[in-house]
């Protein structure tokens, strides 16, 4: 045991009770010269004092023999680490959402500029070029599964929704792109064909 220590920390316990040594001492039936030896470090009270100012400062036997009290110094820390955290994970999330918007919306809008290209394209050429396509299906789907992506990270649905959103949203995004290509590869030219023979 650290006679020191605990004599700081009777010193302390009896500044935040607003006491004087007179008035500890008159409270447990001591000597003010008693409560300067204690406070000091120079001797200690015996174990049944201790007990009893334990119970007098409302502080658990263990943190008075220790001179230090514990619990309260784990709390304040353990709040300021989980503070600390959850600065650290809401700026890092901030960034992640940022660069996840910024990406997923990039991506949408070269999705439907290559949609259009493709098309202006192929009215302007007979042929269909398959790299193209697959740029604009790749994209879509990266566009749906950042966008989907950002919004869990911003809260507004959990993990689950957003694994099923991902799943259909993907299905739709496939079958119309799909349906883009027969179109343009079936039907168009059937079209373009007979606006020429009218022409």
């Amino acid at each position: 045991m650290d006679q020191i220590k605990i004599g700081n920390l009777l010193k302390e316990l009896k500044k935040e009770h607003n006491l004087s040594q007179e008035q500890l001492a008159d409270k447990f039936n001591v000597s003010s010269r008693s409560v300067s030896r204690w406070e000091n470090g120079n001797t200690m009270p015996d174990i049944s004092m201790m007990i009893e100012l334990a119970d007098f400062y409302d502080i658990d036997i263990r943190e008075l023999l220790r001179g230090e009290r514990e619990s309260e110094k784990m709390d304040t820390d353990m709040k300021e680490t989980l503070v600390m955290v959850a600065e650290y994970t809401e700026a890092e999330k901030a960034k992640i959402l940022n660069k996840v918007y910024v990406c997923g919306q990039g991506m949408l809008i070269c999705s439907v500029a290559s949609i259009l290209i493709y098309f202006l394209n192929y009215l302007m050429d007979t042929g269909i070029v398959l790299t193209p396509f697959l740029l604009i299906l790749a994209g879509g789907i990266f566009a749906i599964n950042t966008i989907l992506a950002g919004l869990q990270l911003k809260g507004k649905m959990s993990r689950e929704r957003n694994k099923k959103l991902i799943r259909i949203a993907i299905t739709i995004w496939v079958v119309l792109a799909v349906i883009i290509l027969i179109f343009m590869t079936f039907v168009l030219p059937g079209i373009m064909v007979r606006m020429a023979g009218l022409g």
